[in-house]
């Protein structure tokens, strides 16, 4: 009677727990990880260490902007010779700002990569207990769900966990 009565109530239980199907969580794992306040520190440190890269970037765009302006506007007064000039000033600018262009697009490609590696871990651990804290039985990629309620949605509850490990 008691083995029946066991048998019962696990099949019972095991019944619900099954009718309440599984609970899910979804996250976007890149929006996790920088957004984190290391990859905020991370972008800030970029920033400084290529700021003046930036704006020299900034200060030749306003420069062939200028030149463009003034071939444009005075094109019909300007002789030959100085819009070959202009020309040429104008494709010097432009190869000088796709340098720089390309060094700060690399050095930051060098340091997202090198923040992803480093933060690797800490993320799988941050997953990790808010999966065990939320008693998620399911997490799923956002880019790998096509919709999905925002209900679902862990990736902040994750991003508080790695900032909250990183204290």
């Amino acid at each position: 009677m008691n083995k029946l009565l066991i048998m019962a109530t696990l099949l019972l239980s095991s019944s619900v727990a099954f009718a309440q199907g599984p609970t899910i969580g979804i996250i976007d794992l890149e929006q996790a990880l920088f957004g984190s306040a290391a990859a905020q520190e991370l972008e800030a440190n970029t920033r400084a260490e290529f700021g003046a890269d930036e704006q020299r970037l900034e200060r030749l765009n306003t420069e062939l902007r200028e030149i463009i302006e003034r071939a444009q506007r005075d094109e019909s007064i300007l002789s030959e010779a100085d819009m070959r000039e202009m020309n040429s000033d104008a494709e010097e600018k432009q190869a000088q700002m796709q340098v720089i262009a390309e060094r700060l697009q690399n050095a930051w490609q060098q340091r997202q990569q090198a923040f992803v590696e480093r933060m690797r871990q800490s993320l799988g651990q941050a997953i990790e207990a808010v999966v065990e804290e939320g008693g998620y039985d399911v997490v799923l990629n956002a880019e790998s769900v096509a919709y999905f309620d925002n209900a679902y949605n862990i990736t902040t509850l994750v991003t508080a966990k790695l900032n909250e490990m990183a204290q």
